[in-house]
């Protein structure tokens, strides 16, 4: 969609239409795109609403685990948990798929248990280490509807936010250029018409001078 500026369009119908066609554009452009930015707008409540609520639910079960995560570290020290820890393979996997929402693409994740069973003994670990797993076994499915909700409010925001650049720029240089053009253009017509109709009527004199005359 180009746009022309004031005295730099040709002042001729044919542009005048095209500008005029290209306004008509820009116009509904701009009506698509507010109704767009309402929608993501609404969507946003939306989804921040659900991520406040993913947040809260995640908190208890969140605490629980690393309270059971430090009462395993009091009880067998750092160095066996930490050993502990690097010698356990994993046993939980993220399968990341993508969902589309207003043509926009959010992620959906998807926890997978490898189902290893108990992957240390019992002799070097304390009952708080199974706790530990336990509870972040619990805390892990609501961290991920957690983190879903978040990342879809940055990539929503991040849509609204290029709407709005283009609603601008249509609404504060677009729309007011071909605006400016067609008036401009519509002022040296209506110009050229006035200057035209005064020299026919001057032509006219003329003529019924020499008729006469004759």
């Amino acid at each position: 969609m180009s746009v022309s500026f004031g005295s730099r369009v040709l002042p001729t119908k044919i542009e005048l239409i095209r500008l005029k066609r290209s306004l008509a554009v820009s116009k509904a452009v701009h009506k698509v795109l507010e109704d767009k930015r309402e929608v993501l707008l609404k969507r946003l409540d939306e989804m921040i609403e659900r991520a406040k609520k993913a947040r809260e639910a995640a908190s208890k079960p969140l605490f629980d685990a690393y309270r059971s995560l430090y009462d395993a570290y009091m009880r067998m020290g750092p160095l066996r948990l930490e050993s502990t820890a690097l010698n356990t393979p994993p046993q939980l996997e993220v399968d990341v798929k993508v969902m589309k929402v207003i043509d926009i693409e959010v992620p959906v994740l998807k926890l997978k248990e490898k189902g290893l069973g108990l992957t240390y003994g019992f002799a070097d670990t304390s009952s708080a280490l199974d706790r530990a797993a336990k509870d972040m076994r619990d805390a892990l499915p609501l961290l991920c509807r957690a983190a879903e909700a978040e990342c879809s409010i940055f990539r929503v925001a991040n849509e609204l936010e290029k709407t709005q650049r283009l609603i601008n720029a249509l609404e504060y240089v677009i729309i007011p250029s071909y605006e400016e053009s067609i008036k401009f253009i519509s002022s040296r017509l209506e110009e050229t018409s006035r200057e035209e109709f005064v020299r026919l009527k001057h032509f006219k004199r003329i003529l019924e001078r020499r008729r006469v005359g004759a």
